[in-house]
């Protein structure tokens, strides 16, 4: 194996899609921004959620919000719904794994919440299920996708489509945006907190 040249092709490819990324989403990343914005001023939450690398960005991007990005501020209310195992296992013994985000949705989502799907396909039946349940309590359906977008086209709003068919591109773009994500609600709710 040529392992400069896998370095340089990993690279390339990477700043491809970064480029595609950067000319494709600015208009979705500004709603997105946007509607968690008026979510948190008015007292709702954020909700974030996927499967494998996507379960640990929902819960990396919680805890930013939840504890801090870059400063000290008042916590935003954030939470994944990834990270109870008993839930989670329960929720896949009992109901089925299609249903495990769609249960804690139910449970936890209100009217104004922005529930945040992650999925590189946008074909997961669990993070499907999860937004069409955000849906029926009255929250935003959102999510961040790759390829073609694949089923969370029509059903998340805003929806986030990484320009790119390789997962570990996809993931790396998702992980990007929602740091974006991170540093833009927390500028703005700083910016809120020294203007009262």
């Amino acid at each position: 194996m040529d392992l400069d040249a896998f370095f340089a092709a990993e690279l390339d490819e990477h700043e491809q899609v970064t480029r595609a990324t950067r000319a494709a989403l600015p208009a979705a990343f500004a709603r997105l921004v946007t509607v968690a914005a008026v979510a948190l001023e008015r007292g709702n939450k954020i909700v974030f959620f996927g499967n494998g690398g996507s379960a640990a960005d929902a819960q990396h991007l919680a805890a930013e919000l939840v504890v801090r990005y870059r400063v000290d501020r008042a916590p935003l209310a954030a939470l994944a719904l990834t990270t109870d195992s008993s839930v989670l296992t329960a929720g896949g013994n009992d109901l089925g794994y299609d249903q495990i985000f769609a249960r804690q949705v139910r449970a936890l989502c209100r009217l104004g919440d922005v529930a945040i799907g992650i999925s590189t396909s946008g074909r997961s039946p669990n993070v499907i299920e999860g937004l069409r349940a955000a849906l029926e309590m009255g929250a935003i359906a959102a999510a961040l996708a790759g390829g073609d977008g694949g089923r969370l086209v029509g059903l998340a709003d805003p929806l986030l489509i990484v320009p790119s068919t390789t997962t570990a591109r996809i993931q790396e773009m998702h992980i990007l945006l929602g740091q974006m994500l991170c540093g833009a609600l927390e500028t703005m709710a700083v910016a809120a907190e020294h203007a009262r």
